[in-house]
C-alpha cells in the first residue's frame, strides 16, 4: 500500500470513527443537582449540608475556577464507594472509647443518612504496622491450614466490623475481587 492510501485510509477509520461516535445519544448532566457537606471541627453538627450546587455546561472555563469535568461518553472505572481501613490501632482505639462516642463515630461514618455513609471497609489479614503486636493466622509452612486462627481479631477488629456493618445497614461491599 503506498503513502496515499494508507494516508487516504487512516482518513476514512478516523471519519467513521468521529461519525460513529458523535451518532451516540449525548448525556447531559446540566441542571442535575449536588449536595454539599461539610465538617467544622468543634461545631455541634459533625457534619451538615453547607449548599446545593447545580451541574451546567461551561463552554471555556477560567484557568482560577475550580471544576468537575464530566464525560458520560466515556467510562474508566466503575465507582463501588468510599470507605476506609478498620485496622489493629484503630479497632483498640474504637474499643476503648465510651460507648456513646463509639455509637457517634459509627453514625459519623457509616449511617448514609445521618453520616457520611461508607460503604467499604478494608483491613489487614495477619499483623501489619497499625497492629500492636505480631501474629499471623497460620504457622509458617502449615499448607494444610491446620493452625488457622483468627483469635486475635476477635477482640477488637472483628466487633468493629460488625458493628460497622450493622450501621451501614447491613452490608459493607468486599473491594477484593
Amino acid at each position: 500500500m503506498n503513502k496515499s492510501n494508507q494516508l487516504l485510509l487512516l482518513a476514512v477509520l478516523l471519519f467513521a470513527g468521529t461519525s460513529a461516535f458523535a451518532q451516540q445519544k449525548p448525556v447531559s448532566y446540566a441542571s442535575k443537582k449536588v449536595t454539599v457537606y461539610s465538617t467544622v471541627k468543634g461545631s455541634d453538627k459533625p457534619m451538615s449540608q453547607t449548599e446545593v450546587l447545580t451541574f451546567k455546561t461551561l463552554k471555556q472555563p477560567m484557568e482560577t475556577q475550580t471544576l468537575v469535568f464530566v464525560d458520560p461518553n466515556r467510562k474508566f472505572q466503575t465507582f463501588i464507594g468510599v470507605g476506609g481501613a478498620i485496622t489493629d490501632a484503630s479497632a483498640e482505639v474504637f474499643a476503648k472509647m465510651p460507648k456513646a462516642t463509639q455509637q457517634e463515630l459509627l453514625t459519623a461514618y457509616y449511617d448514609k443518612t445521618k453520616g457520611i455513609g461508607y460503604t467499604i471497609a478494608r483491613t489487614n489479614i495477619n499483623s501489619c504496622d497499625f497492629s500492636s503486636d505480631t501474629y499471623t493466622y497460620v504457622a509458617d509452612n502449615d499448607k494444610a491450614l491446620k493452625t488457622f486462627n483468627i483469635d486475635h481479631d476477635r477482640k477488637y477488629k472483628i466487633p468493629l466490623i460488625k458493628q460497622a456493618t450493622a450501621t451501614a445497614g447491613g452490608k459493607i461491599n468486599n473491594c477484593s475481587k
